[in-house]
C-alpha cells in the first residue's frame, strides 16, 4: 500500500479534530471562523492556536484524519464492495460532495496545508482503486481502474443532488465494466 507522510499526527478521537471536521464539512472552510471552532471544541483561542498553529493547519489535520477514516472504510477487495463502502460513507457522513475537493476549491489551491492533504489523499485513493481492481480481476487493468475512479468520484458529487441513488447507479455501471473485462 502507498506510504504517505502527514505532518501533523492525529489521534482518531481528538475532540478538536472531530469538532473542526463537522464545522468545515457543514459550513465550508472559508465560512468557518476560529471563534466557532473554539466554541465547538470547548477551548480558548489561545489553546487552539497552541495546539494547531493556524486554521489552515487545523484543516490539514482534519483532512488527514478524514483520509485515514475513508481509506479504512474502503479497505475492500472488490469493485462492488468499493461502491458498497462509498454508499455507506455517503449515508453516514452525508451527501455534501468531497470535502477534499471542496476545501481545495475554496482556497484555490493556494493554501499549502490543504493542497498537500488533498494531493496525498487523491493519490492514495487512485492507488487504492488500482489495487481493488487488480484484486477483483486477478490482474492489473489501469484503464478500468481509471474508469472506476471517475465513477466513484462522480457518484460522490452527484450524491449532493441525487442522493445515495447516484452511488447505486455508479455501482451498476462499474459492475458492467468489470463484467466486460472478465
Amino acid at each position: 500500500m502507498l506510504q504517505r507522510s502527514v505532518t501533523l499526527s492525529v489521534m482518531p478521537n481528538d475532540e478538536l479534530t472531530i469538532a473542526a471536521e463537522r464545522l468545515f464539512d457543514t459550513n465550508g472552510y472559508s465560512a468557518t471562523g476560529m471563534d466557532s471552532l473554539t466554541q465547538a471544541a470547548g477551548m480558548s483561542s489561545r489553546t487552539l492556536y497552541k495546539r494547531v498553529g493556524s486554521k489552515a493547519a487545523l484543516m490539514g489535520r482534519v483532512l488527514a484524519e478524514r483520509d485515514r477514516r475513508f481509506m479504512e472504510a474502503i479497505a475492500v477487495q472488490s469493485v462492488d464492495a468499493l461502491f458498497s463502502a462509498v454508499e455507506h460513507w455517503v449515508r453516514t457522513e452525508g451527501a455534501r460532495g468531497c470535502l477534499f475537493l471542496r476545501s481545495l476549491a475554496e482556497t484555490g489551491g493556494n493554501t499549502p496545508e490543504i493542497a498537500a492533504a488533498v494531493t496525498a489523499h487523491k493519490t492514495a485513493f487512485r492507488h487504492r482503486i488500482h489495487e481493488i481492481v487488480a484484486a477483483d480481476l486477478g490482474h492489473e487493468d489501469p484503464a478500468l481502474a481509471e474508469q472506476i475512479l471517475i465513477l466513484a468520484e462522480g457518484a460522490t458529487h452527484a450524491a449532493v443532488y441525487r442522493g445515495v441513488t447516484a452511488v447505486s447507479a455508479a455501482r451498476s455501471a462499474a459492475g458492467l465494466l468489470v463484467d466486460a473485462r472478465r
